[in-house]
């Protein structure tokens, strides 16, 4: 009985496909090319998300990497929309912090049209679609890739029994989901399969997850320099660590992590819920004391050990809605960092 339970969980494994993943998924949440970034700004807060398609009337742009992805409608197949990028948190603090980083401008910085900040940021520009039988495996071996997120037709105009679909630039389809690497963690750990307990109970070590480049900013980094570090080194996030001992130039740019202690983490959505008078007076705040003022709180920092199980990081960032977890060694002392990427890329190669 246990052998045929373990072949049906196997089975489910290797049979489940994206439509499968996005199946309790919500339909798109969009924002036209004309929308300004605080009408964005809202729509991303209301609905819990970090990132939106812009959408666009066809043929008059070109699409984020090339791509040719639209809506059509059902009944005639016309095409309505075309899906010119994505906008990110990670966009929106870019531009506030920008070179003109007049804080009295930021009315008017808030007021400027998604599709001039789009590209701000390389996620930006990375626009992609997965078919809906692009099996599990698949879907990690793409996101094991570094690419954070797709949409999937809920019915595709191209049909295909490949269970490797893999990801297309080209698509027409009169509605989408969203998949992210989170969806696909989540699924993972809701669903117990039973041919990947060998492998979650292995540590992030072991799997080799650990990334041991890990570039943090200081107690003394201020807000602007935080974002404008994680901009151009194209970070979502990063650890606030102790550094008494390092230069005044160095709390501008990001400098090593490893082997300091983490006091907080600065990540782009932590821009979600600030209203533009709130944001007027903290922009200018260290990034340790913005984190404070956004969550009400002293944020307790998600982390695990060297030798935590893979399950264990698995269930912190879903559970922790987080993106990544700071590894530590047993003086509490940062030694790598685990992403979304680096668990997806893991796992997929122990499957293999």
């Amino acid at each position: 009985m246990q052998e045929e339970k373990s072949k049906e969980d196997h089975s489910r494994l290797i049979n489940a496909t994206a439509k499968d993943l996005t199946a309790r998924n919500r339909r798109l949440v969009e924002v036209p090319y004309t929308a300004t970034l605080s009408h964005a700004m809202n729509t991303l807060v209301a609905n819990s998300i970090s990132a939106l398609p812009v959408a666009a009337p066809p043929g008059h742009w070109i699409g984020a990497g090339g791509s040719m992805i639209m809506e059509s409608d059902k009944q005639t197949g016309v095409v309505r929309k075309h899906y010119i990028g994505i906008l990110t948190m990670l966009d929106i603090l870019a531009h506030i912090a920008g070179e003109d980083s007049n804080l009295s401008h930021l009315d008017r910085k808030m007021g400027s049209q998604v599709s001039s900040i789009i590209g701000h940021c390389l996620e930006g520009l990375s626009l992609w679609t997965l078919n809906p039988n692009t099996s599990l495996l698949e879907c990690m071996e793409v996101f094991s890739k570094g690419i954070h997120r797709a949409l999937v037709p809920v019915e595709s105009s191209i049909e295909s029994n490949n269970t490797s679909a893999g990801v297309e630039l080209i698509e027409s389809a009169s509605a989408y989901k969203m998949l992210t690497q989170m969806d696909l963690l989540r699924f993972l750990k809701d669903h117990h399969f039973d041919d990947l307990k060998t492998v979650l109970s292995r540590s992030i070590s072991h799997l080799r997850a650990v990334n041991d480049s890990v570039y943090a900013i200081t107690e003394r980094t201020t807000v602007s320099n935080a974002i404008n570090v994680m901009k151009g080194a194209l970070l979502n996030a990063v650890p606030i660590v102790h550094a008494p001992d390092i230069a005044q130039e160095d709390h501008l740019q990001l400098i090593n992590g490893r082997y300091r202690k983490v006091i907080g983490t600065f990540s782009a959505t932590d821009l979600k819920g600030c209203r533009l008078p709130e944001l007027q007076t903290w922009l200018p705040l260290t990034a340790l004391e913005f984190t404070e003022k956004a969550s009400g709180k002293e944020r307790e920092v998600v982390s695990c050990g060297v030798e935590s199980t893979m399950e264990e990081a698995i269930e912190k960032v879903v559970t922790r809605g987080v993106h990544r977890v700071w590894v530590m060694d047993q003086q509490g002392l940062l030694q790598g960092v685990v992403s979304l990427t680096d668990i997806i890329r893991s796992l997929r190669a122990a499957l293999s």
